[in-house]
């Protein structure tokens, strides 16, 4: 079993930046993806950003293009999400997952291993 924990989260000013990490604990593998997903309040998970782990392919969705960059270490069994001019509607609970095998990383249904997910504000 496979244990994403992530972390960083916080509060942030509009405009302001915020860098997430996650580490996926557990047992030695090599995931196919991790990505991260983001979920406010009364509205369904929703895809962010995912990386392929071999050769770090990147993948995002439309509304955090240009602003969010996604990374990995594979060394660290880490993924990290960097933000950058945050707006208010980022704000949502925003979890780590892991892609065992191959599929689409923008599916939630793809994924394997969640973490607990961690609290990201946005204030005006």
């Amino acid at each position: 079993q496979v244990q994403p924990v992530e972390s960083g989260g916080g509060l942030v000013q509009a405009g302001g930046s915020l860098r997430l990490s996650c580490v996926a604990s557990g047992g030695t593998f090599t995931p196919y993806a991790m990505g991260w997903f983001r979920q406010a309040p009364e509205k369904e998970r929703e895809f962010v950003a995912a990386i392929t782990w071999s050769r770090g392919t990147t993948y995002y969705a439309d509304s955090v293009k240009g602003r969010f960059t996604i990374s990995r270490d594979n060394a660290k069994n880490t993924v990290y999400l960097q933000m950058n001019s945050l707006k208010t509607e980022d704000t949502a609970v925003y979890y780590c997952a892991v892609v065992k095998d191959w599929g689409s990383v923008r599916a939630t249904s793809n994924y394997d291993y969640w973490g607990q997910g961690t609290q990201v504000t946005v204030s005006s």
